[in-house]
C-alpha cells in the first residue's frame, strides 16, 4: 500500500471519518485500493521474472551453439576435418586483420602477418619466400592455408593414427572447455552491470543482447585460434614430435635446393634448427643466436673483503669500486 497504492489519500479519508486505532476497516475505497496494489505488485514481479527469462534465452542459445560444437567433436569418428575447418576459417581471419581487405585505403601490415604465421606454425617464411605483397589478402590466405595442412600432414605422419584423432580432440575440447569458463564469468558480470545502462535511457535487455552476441563471436574466434597455436604445440608420442623437428629443416630447404645440372658449382645449403626456422622473424636467414650468462672463473668476493689484486684496500675501495 505505500508503494503502489493511495497511502496517504486513504489515511486522509479513514482520519475524516474517525476511525479509531484497532477498529476493523472495511470499505469499498479502501478494498479497491489493496486491490490496485496488488495488481502493481503481481505485474513488477511478472515484468522481473520475464526480463530474467529472456537473458536465460541469450545464455541457452549461446550454450547450445557451444555444447552442439563439443558433442560433435566427441562423437566425431574422424576430427581432422574440424582441424582443417578450423584453419580455413581462423587463417582467412588473421589475414584479414594483418592485410585488410586488399583496397587502396587498407594499411596491409606485412611484417605483423609475417611474425604471426612465424610464431604459430613452423613454416619458416621469411619476406622473400612468403611474397604478400604481390597478392591480395584471398591469394595470401589460400597460400598460408596450404602451407599449414602440409606441414600438419607431415606432424602427423610420424605419429599413431589413432593417437592423433585423439589428440585431435583433445586439442579442440580443451580449448572449448577452458574459454567457455571464462565467458560464463564474463557474462556474469556484463548481466550484473548492464542494469546501470538504464539510467542513460537504454534498454538493459538490449544492450545485454548486443553485448552478449559481440562476446559471443570474440569467444569463437578465441576458440579458433586457441586451437591453431597448440596445433603444432602438442604430441602423442615425444619421440615422434623430435623425429618430426629433425625432418622439419629439410623439408623447409627443399624448394632451394639446387637443380641437377648446377650440383656441382652452387654450395648445398645446410639445414638450420628446427625451432630457429620456427620461431625467427622471417627476415633472415633463420639463425638461431644465444645469449648464454657469463660465469663467474672464481668465488664472488664481498664488498668488505680484501681485494684479490693484493693492494691490502678493502675490495669496495679497490678493484669493486669500478663495478
Amino acid at each position: 500500500m505505500r508503494n503502489f497504492g493511495a497511502a496517504d489519500r486513504m489515511t486522509r479519508i479513514m482520519e475524516r471519518f474517525g476511525l479509531e486505532e484497532g477498529q476493523e476497516l472495511e470499505h469499498p475505497w479502501l478494498n479497491k485500493s489493496v486491490e490496485t496494489a496488488q495488481k502493481r505488485v503481481e505485474q513488477r514481479n511478472y515484468l522481473i521474472r520475464k526480463r530474467t527469462l529472456d537473458m536465460d534465452d541469450v545464455m541457452n542459445n549461446q550454450r547450445e551453439v557451444v555444447y552442439g560444437y563439443r558433442n560433435e567433436v566427441i562423437d566425431s569418428e574422424e576430427p581432422r576435418p574440424l582441424i582443417y575447418e578450423v584453419i580455413d576459417e581462423a587463417v582467412p581471419a588473421k589475414v584479414q586483420e594483418y592485410l585488410g581487405t586488399g583496397k587502396p585505403g587498407d594499411d596491409a601490415n606485412y611484417a605483423g602477418l609475417l611474425q604471426w604465421v612465424n610464431t604459430t606454425f613452423p613454416l619458416g617464411l621469411n619476406k622473400e619466400r612468403a611474397q604478400f605483397e604481390t597478392r591480395d589478402p584471398e591469394a595470401n590466405a589460400q597460400f598460408l592455408i596450404e602451407k599449414i595442412k602440409d606441414a600438419y600432414q607431415r606432424k602427423s605422419s610420424h605419429e599413431e593414427p589413432t593417437a592423433v584423432k585423439s589428440l585431435e580432440r583433445y586439442i579442440i575440447l580443451n580449448a572449448i572447455d577452458r574459454l567457455w569458463q571464462e565467458h560464463l564469468y564474463a557474462m556474469d558480470a556484463l548481466r550484473e552491470g548492464v542494469y546501470l545502462r538504464a539510467y542513460a535511457q537504454k534498454d538493459p535487455l538490449i544492450e545485454y543482447k548486443a553485448e552478449a552476441y559481440d562476446m559471443f563471436v570474440e569467444l569463437m574466434a578465441n576458440i579458433k585460434n586457441e586451437v591453431l597455436h597448440n596445433l603444432f604445440r602438442s604430441t602423442s608420442n615425444l619421440q615422434a614430435f623430435e623425429n618430426f623437428l629433425a625432418t622439419l629443416p629439410q623439408f623447409l630447404l627443399k624448394e632451394h635446393a639446387p637443380a641437377a645440372g648446377s650440383a656441382a658449382s652452387q654450395p648445398i645449403p645446410q639445414p638450420q634448427p628446427a625451432m630457429a626456422m620456427a620461431g625467427g622473424n622471417g627476415d633472415g636467414a633463420g639463425e638461431m643466436k644465444l645469449d648464454l650468462p657469463v660465469r663467474r672463473g672464481g668465488p664472488k668476493v664481498g664488498r668488505n673483503e680484501p681485494c684479490p689484486c693484493g693492494s691490502g684496500k678493502k675490495y669496495k675501495n679497490c678493484c669493486g669500486r669500478v663495478a
